[in-house]
């Protein structure tokens, strides 16, 4: 065999390629676990062969796990520019982008690489990340389910994939159970199960599920993620963060779950280390617009206005199309927009949205930069058009919610509670702040929460979540057997739901002897709340019917409130409510405290006196100051809570009365005649 020296130079040429090229495979195969060396090799490389397209790609993975992104950057940009066809090089430019926190630019990256190649399944996972970590909910788990399909080598698995990503629930939900009668341990199926779970509100079932999954796959982390998603739904914020701090243990970049490990540390009101968490992020970028509204909705939180302005203004200007933050400064309250804020809003209703909800934002932000300027007309056409969209995309139903309150009064008899006295759990511990959104309950929990022996907490789901696990519901076409179900409760069982809820709620607490759960539509389930914990103390906050639904009407809820959305159904909802306050002080008199706002506005030192009467506790001078209380406070109140007592609140409908005959001929004569104009 003739040497290399001697063989025709073709010859010599192929050797070489095809030695670099093994040599390629070879760092390609040892880069995550050695990457200094496997730099110091592609350099000796493309010393030889400076336009080895293959070995510049690598040379730009090696920078990025070395953590030396910018240089990463400046081998791909000139790279993906020579070959805008090479789907592994956008991919790597997507990965570098994400790593410097441009969101955005990571996931354009990210699509020019699925479009060049549609079964480039890492890329799809990449690009899913990146879309949920920038609020495109949909687009993301399409993404991500595009990944699943891919990675699914089972035909029919693969269909139930497709047929979820297209919306076909029902067929999806067949095709994965027909598929797990066959292979009962796929976790992929058992994943699939669970995201339709998901989708539906099955969030109990899809926790079963994915805790399953993660017994078989532990380190599926698509699945994790889904569990994370679910526990949180449960409102058990504790461990979904041991959740996320196991898939952070596996990607600590993730930009998707360091914003989602933010906002649940927020729930768990460990506000500073979620302000850490999003002041990491903008310090790599301050160019991400959701990761500046989570950053500014901490900040609202924990009372530092004016920042949590700069960032809800710079998330604006990023993205014109969030109306998330246009109404983030809305929701501030006490935030007054100019003729340039609304000038700037109108331009961009004048454009197509992104989604109905970003809409139904700029909407609602609209007529409060109308109100402000007291243009009463237009803010009112604003605010019911974003109702409108709103309530096309939720399903309520007033007459289910009218037979619910009917089912309660029914069930809660004198005689119910009779027969059950001295059962439930002793403890004297939650105060209960409840009634309709918007009726001043902010004000009597930062009141309370001003005194020494009383923790502040949030607006807490465990009783919702407690009697929608007891009603065995699946979901909402479903008939619930709550409260019905309560008629048979043993008093052994009684004594253990009490003690389930403060197990739920510990963690909300810092050591003092009384804590407040202040979530509003808890009214719903006093009979359940008396029994459980007989000695709690129960806090009805009202306001003038025309004054809370009107402020009800101007509110665009995170979640939940679905009944909020439309005049007629406000107004059906608080005469259902009026009903069953009225049984309750008639079934259960003086069980219940009822504060109005009007005269805690009126008398403020005579009603923190009743407060403080009824719960047995002395009078402390700092419940009257209670705009000094630095404390964080989670609702939309959170800023006139800082203030001292706010007027402004009962009068702001009386311009609107006019539009507002709707609300009023559904109240009906007998509501309107305890509560005159």
């Amino acid at each position: 065999m003739p040497s290399a020296a001697t063989r025709p130079q073709s010859a010599q040429s192929a050797d070489t390629a095809q030695s670099a090229d093994i040599a390629l495979q070879r760092i390609a195969q040892e880069l995550a676990r050695e990457p200094s060396a496997a730099l110091a090799q592609l350099r000796a490389l493309l010393a030889d062969n400076p336009q080895s397209v293959y070995a510049r790609q690598l040379q730009a993975v090696a920078l990025r796990l070395l953590a030396r992104v910018p240089e990463a950057l400046a081998v791909l940009e000139p790279l993906v520019r020579e070959h805008p066809g090479f789907a592994e090089a956008q991919y790597e430019l997507g990965l570098s982008l994400r790593a410097l926190g441009r969101l955005a630019e990571s996931a354009e990256a990210l699509r020019r690489a699925v479009t060049l190649r549609g079964d480039f399944a890492p890329a799809w996972k990449s690009l899913g990340d990146a879309l949920l970590a920038l609020d495109k909910t949909d687009e993301g788990e399409a993404a991500l389910g595009q990944f699943a399909a891919l990675t699914a080598r089972d035909p029919q698995l693969r269909r139930a994939l497709q047929a979820l990503q297209q919306g076909q629930l029902a067929l999806a939900e067949q095709l994965s159970r027909d598929y797990l009668k066959r292979r009962p341990a796929d976790v992929t199926a058992i994943r699939l199960l669970a995201e339709l779970g998901l989708k539906l509100g099955r969030y109990a079932d899809a926790e079963k599920l994915l805790s399953r999954c993660l017994e078989l796959a532990p380190d599926f982390l698509l699945a994790r993620y889904n569990y994370t998603f679910a526990l949180i739904r449960l409102g058990r914020h504790a461990q979904a963060l041991d959740q996320l701090q196991r898939l952070l243990s596996a990607e600590p970049d993730n930009p998707n779950y360091l914003i989602l490990k933010g906002a649940t540390l927020v729930r768990l009101a460990r506000n500073d280390e979620a302000l850490a968490i999003y002041e990491q992020l903008l310090a790599q970028s301050d160019a991400q617009p959701q990761v500046q509204l989570s950053y500014g909705h901490t900040l609202k939180t924990v009372g530092r206005q004016a920042e949590a302005v700069t960032a809800y203004r710079r998330a604006a200007a990023l993205d014109p199309e969030l109306g998330e933050a246009w109404w983030s400064l809305a929701n501030l309250k006490t935030v007054k927009f100019d003729d340039a804020d609304a000038a700037a809003m109108r331009d961009r209703l004048a454009r197509p949205a992104k989604s109905v909800e970003q809409r139904a934002q700029l909407l609602f932000a609209l007529g409060k930069a109308c109100e402000d300027a007291e243009q009463h007309e237009e803010s009112f056409r604003h605010y019911a058009d974003g109702n409108h969209l709103r309530r096309g995309t939720l399903h309520y139903s007033a007459q289910e919610n009218a037979e619910r309150t009917d089912a309660a009064i029914e069930l809660f008899t004198p005689e119910f509670f009779a027969a059950r006295a001295d059962q439930g759990c002793s403890a004297s511990d939650p105060i209960f702040i409840l009634g309709l959104p918007r009726s001043g309950s902010t004000l009597v929990e930062q009141i309370l929460a001003s005194h020494s022996q009383i923790e502040g907490t949030m607006e807490l789901p465990d009783v919702i979540a407690m009697a929608r696990r007891l009603g065995g519901r699946r979901d909402m076409r479903e008939a619930s057997r709550y409260p019905g179900v309560l008629a048979e409760l043993s008093p052994a069982q009684w004594r253990e739901l009490g003690e389930e809820y403060l197990e739920r709620t510990r963690v909300q607490r810092r050591g003092k002897p009384f804590f407040i759960d202040k979530m509003p539509n808890n009214f719903a389930h006093i009979g359940f709340i008396h029994q459980m914990l007989p000695n709690a103390k129960i806090i009805d906050a009202r306001r003038h019917p025309i004054a809370c639904c009107f402020s009800n009407f101007k509110q665009h809820f995170a979640r939940g409130q679905r009944f909020s959305y439309d005049l007629e159904e406000l107004g059906h909802y608080y005469r259902d409510y009026l009903r069953l306050m009225d049984h309750f002080e008639a079934v259960l008199p003086g069980r219940v405290l009822r504060v109005q706002y009007e005269d805690t506005v009126a008398d403020l030192e005579g009603q923190v006196q009743r407060l403080l009467d009824y719960c047995g506790l002395p009078f402390e001078q700092a419940c009257v100051d209670f705009h000094n209380n630095k404390r964080a406070v989670h609702t939309a109140s959170s800023e006139q809570v800082r203030q001292p007592v706010y007027r402004d609140g009962l009068s702001q409908f009386r311009p609107f009365v006019p539009q507002l005959q709707p609300l009023i001929e559904a109240l009906g004569q007998e509501v309107m005649a305890r509560y005159p104009l």
